[in-house]
């Protein structure tokens, strides 16, 4: 499978999805709006956009399987035995779609043995693109103009520290852990923009020591990583992983380009 002729299919369906999307966000009236078991906000678009990925996903690379939020999750018992699947969210940042600062995205990655080798990250209310595959490189699309190519800072050593905060999962451990930085610059941003501005360089550190789920960071930490950074589980310091066990949560993770020992465990 030519992952470059995939990704530009993917990018094609991402793009169907991001018009679903706009089409609800741009109502004039409340759209209608639901509460999953975790208290987290579902709304029509979210599942719009939903299946029509899972639709395309389906019909582009049908002995895939995918696993997106707003769809049945398989059992252990049988993810456990895939080699490669679809990694999706549909509309990551509903809470930032609900407040219509347009810091939402949809994501899709493809994960080979646990680890993310094609990521697709579209902002549709904001018109830019992050996407990236393995070996080829990373980069941004900002409406019609030509993709640039990113790259990750090195760690500032003249400056302050840019460090990435959610707009809307703040802790006091991120703050903690800012405060151990030093000197350091806050750029507040939703969804998996955070990691994307690490990514292009615009932030040189996104800690997130609070919970996520993997189709919050799969398709972003392709870009990442393409980019020449990296996407570090906390404690232990090594990438994450999708897939890889029963739960789908990720661990706390930090997002950088070189980083510190210091820092984890």
């Amino acid at each position: 499978m030519d992952l470059s002729k995939i990704q530009v299919k993917v990018r094609q369906a991402v793009v169907e999805a991001g018009a679903e999307i706009l089409a609800i966000y741009s109502k004039p009236h409340r759209f209608e709006i639901r509460e999953k078991e975790d208290s987290s906000p579902l709304t029509e678009a979210d599942l719009a956009a939903n299946r029509l990925l899972v639709r395309h996903l389906r019909e582009m690379t049908p002995g895939i399987p995918i696993l997106s939020e707003e769809s049945a999750q398989a059992p252990w018992s049988e993810r456990k035995h895939w080699s490669e699947c679809w990694v999706v969210d549909p509309l990551d940042g509903t809470k930032e779609f609900l407040k219509r600062n347009d810091e939402f995205t949809v994501n899709v990655a493809l994960v080979r043995d646990h680890r993310p080798v094609l990521g697709v990250v579209y902002a549709p209310a904001l018109q830019r693109w992050y996407y990236a595959t393995r070996h080829e490189g990373a980069w941004r699309q900002d409406g019609g103009k030509t993709p640039a190519r990113i790259q990750v800072n090195a760690p500032p050593t003249d400056r302050p520290w840019h460090v990435v905060g959610s707009r809307s999962h703040n802790t006091p451990e991120v703050d903690a852990f800012v405060e151990r930085l030093g000197d350091a610059e806050i750029v507040a941003m939703g969804s998996s923009l955070k990691l994307c501005l690490v990514a292009d360089g615009t932030a040189d550190i996104y800690p997130r020591l609070g919970p996520t789920s993997e189709w919050d960071t799969c398709a972003a930490q392709a870009v990442v990583e393409e980019a020449g950074g990296q996407v570090l589980n906390a404690e232990t310091g090594e990438p994450l992983t999708y897939n890889a066990r029963e739960s789908i949560l990720n661990p706390h993770f930090i997002v950088c380009g070189k980083p510190d020992p210091a820092w984890f465990g």
